[in-house]
């Protein structure tokens, strides 16, 4: 068997082959009339080995070749489907020789008419060709395996080609941003973009990116989040608005994480957390549908419902239904003790509402699978959401949800924060916890509070990954599986 290195020697050969007859096998353009899914969906009613007088052109790479001496098959694949080629040395008496030239993996042009096979596959007679591109690396035959799973991410382009499940999760990516954008847009949100590039980061308990620009001579930030931008918007007076953005977040990567994923954050003026309730249930059955058709889809060995209404629970709930915790009553110390019992690794000085968002994230949360609501998260948690408006709930908890599907957070919202004076006291906290060494603190953002000194109305407002949906309705496992070009260690 040759070589990697023998075949990309004869592609080059056959290249030159080319050049030598006087073609260019890197032409500037070509014009086909039809896609491949229009043929098989027009001529699916033709009986075999029916021929008609329609012409068409067609183009796409090669993905099958078949020589017979003087007749020869081949399939070209272009962006919507797979077709058949057939050409026959009676027909094209000048050129079929150069069909020798072709290569799986070549970019091929062909002009012909239809007809149906005696296997029933509906074909293009060759009348003419055009080599659009030849390639100089061969596919691979085999692309499965520990190993080649580190090859797909890497050379996504290859994937593609080789494994039409994977483009087709892409085409349903793009469905979905657009159901998610309708659902938004149906509401009167306003899309809007804010700037990736902060003089001041914040927004959510996050590491940045840092970065310099070199014109100011300062120190800059790729952004963790667009809520502040947002929120400024509601005090210039739009009343919704939203953006579909990439972020930045120099943390782990995992099965979940991406240093760089696509977030939608949307905020609704006079609304509060219960507004986007409402709101993510709704987005999610039209994502849901626009795919499947329906609510149900499978994931991971579940079958999953969107439909409305999701289950609900406050934090201090669920612990006690999932976990048998009753946070109301348990000591501080208990609650260490069952963290170093559940191996749950947690600083000495973490406070009763740090602890019992810890008890959750790992008793409770791998155990939540269909649509669930988590509500009344601890103080502790942000510094950018209302405390709860039940006095007895005031002091320990915040009007905040994050709904989880399949043990996975797929949002978080929040009634905002609209009061200037806490506002200024809560972030000045985080800039003070910053400067004593927490990584994910926020710093301190004066322009937002001068902001909100202006004015901004009562407010819900919700943040919600992109790339866990498209996981979870293409039934996709990891979230390199549903970027194109997932970040890769060198």
């Amino acid at each position: 068997m040759p070589t990697e290195e023998e075949l990309i020697a004869e592609r080059k050969r056959k290249r030159d082959d080319f050049l030598k007859a006087g073609i260019n096998p890197y032409p500037y353009s070509y014009d086909p009339s039809h896609k491949s899914v229009e043929l098989q969906k027009k001529y699916e009613k033709l009986a075999l080995e029916e021929r008609t007088n329609d012409s068409v052109k067609v183009a796409g790479r090669i993905v099958g070749l078949r020589r017979m001496g003087k007749a020869t098959f081949l399939h070209l694949l272009d962006g919507a489907g797979k077709v058949q080629c057939y050409f026959k040395f009676d027909d094209l008496p000048e050129t079929y020789d150069l069909l020798k030239l072709a290569d799986v993996g070549d970019w091929l042009g062909v002009e012909g008419t239809i007809f149906k096979t005696k296997t029933g596959e509906v074909t293009v007679w060759a009348k003419n060709f055009t080599m659009l591109c030849k390639s100089l690396r061969p596919l691979p035959e085999k692309w499965h395996g520990l190993q080649d799973i580190e090859q797909r991410y890497r050379k996504r382009y290859v994937d593609l080609i080789v494994n039409p499940n994977v483009r087709e999760t892409f085409v349903q990516r793009s469905k979905i941003i657009n159901a998610v954008r309708g659902e938004l847009d149906r509401r009167g949100y306003l899309e809007v973009d804010t700037p990736i590039i902060h003089s001041i980061y914040g927004g959510a308990n996050a590491k940045p990116f840092k970065t310099h620009l070199n014109s100011l001579k300062m120190d800059c930030y790729l952004r963790v989040a667009t809520e502040l931008h947002l929120k400024r918007l509601l005090v210039g007076g739009f009343e919704k608005v939203y953006e579909v953005g990439r972020l930045f977040r120099n943390e782990d990567i995992d099965r979940t994480h991406n240093p760089e994923f696509t977030s939608v954050e949307a905020y609704s003026a006079y609304g509060d957390y219960m507004t986007m309730k409402e709101l993510i249930e709704d987005i999610y059955v039209a994502a849901a549908k626009a795919i499947h058709g329906s609510t149900k889809f499978e994931y991971q060995g579940h079958e999953i419902d969107v439909k409305k209404p999701w289950a609900s629970y406050t934090m201090v709930e669920v612990l006690q239904k999932f976990a048998g915790i009753d946070a109301e009553k348990i000591s501080v110390d208990d609650m260490k003790k069952l963290c170093a019992q559940h191996r749950i690794q947690v600083e000495e000085n973490l406070t009763r509402g740090q602890l019992i968002q810890a008890l959750f994230e790992d008793l409770v949360e791998p155990k939540l699978i269909q649509p669930t609501f988590i509500t009344h998260h601890p103080l502790e948690s942000t510094p950018l959401c209302k405390q709860c408006r039940e006095p007895h709930l005031n002091e320990h908890f915040i009007e905040r949800f994050e709904p989880y599907i399949a043990g996975m957070e797929i949002a978080n919202a929040y009634s905002e924060l609209n009061d200037p004076v806490i506002q200024r006291k809560l972030l000045e906290e985080q800039a003070a916890q910053l400067r004593a060494g927490a990584e994910e603190a926020h710093p301190m953002d004066e322009d937002f509070v001068e902001a909100i000194e202006f004015g901004m109305p009562p407010a819900g407002g919700i943040g919600f990954g992109i790339d866990r949906m498209i996981m979870l309705l293409t039934n996709n496992a990891s979230i390199r599986d549903v970027l194109l070009f997932p970040f890769m260690k060198q």
